[in-house]
């Protein structure tokens, strides 16, 4: 199943519509915030060329971003990270054993389906009842790219000089409609390296023009 990544611009013509198709989750996420005693949501001033519009910056296979979190608990946790070519039972072993670790993962403890990553720095990813009825918890772009620096050389990327970041799909797509397919990477690890560098990039574009990151 497909999964993408979308980029909403935290600008004020966006954020301070009353049209503003994001109104009650931003007004959910600065709520949140507030209670973990962080400020709220950042809202620029619009830049012609420079804010962009909302847009997708990069889409991969649900299984796909999975793997690549088995390889972050993999690495966290202190054992050897090695290639699979399914999902097995060692994942959700990793899930159980290692729960209070992936619960403290921006990468791990994330809806593949939904949520957001703010441009706002905090430790482990915030959840509540409210945020777990919707989108699930809230995490923070900077912690995810932490830690996709973190897991990079397991998987034969280098974090100061990684490779190109796949071209962003066009257009959405649809929740049962397949991935489209990743260029070919002869790497045993291509199918985390290829979530790796859509994820970097929706991170670091994310904190270069203020925006969020949204899963859909």
């Amino acid at each position: 199943m497909a999964c993408d990544l979308w980029l909403v611009p935290l600008v004020d013509v966006l954020c301070h519509s009353p049209d503003n198709p994001f109104s009650e989750e931003l007004a959910l996420y600065d709520r949140t915030l507030g209670e973990a005693g962080l400020p709220p949501v950042p809202v620029f001033s619009y830049m012609p060329g420079l804010s962009g519009d909302v847009a997708p910056v990069a889409g991969f296979d649900y299984d796909a971003l999975h793997f690549l979190r088995r390889a972050y608990l993999l690495q966290i946790c202190g054992l050897p990270v090695t290639p699979v070519d399914e999902l097995g039972g060692d994942y959700e072993q990793l899930l159980e054993m290692f729960e209070s670790t992936a619960q403290q993962s921006h990468l791990v403890w994330h809806y593949d389906h939904a949520g957001a990553y703010v441009p706002v720095d905090f430790a482990e990813p915030l959840v509540n009842d409210d945020l777990l009825e919707g989108g699930g918890p809230l995490g923070s772009a900077q912690a995810l790219l932490r830690e996709l620096e973190f897991v990079a050389p397991a998987i034969g990327i280098d974090p100061a000089n990684p490779p190109a970041a796949p071209q962003a799909p066009e257009g959405p797509t649809d929740l049962e409609e397949p991935a489209a397919p990743a260029p070919y990477d002869e790497s045993p690890f291509a199918r985390e390296r290829h979530v790796w560098l859509g994820l970097h990039a929706a991170a670091t574009r994310c904190l270069g023009q203020g925006s969020m990151i949204v899963f859909s």
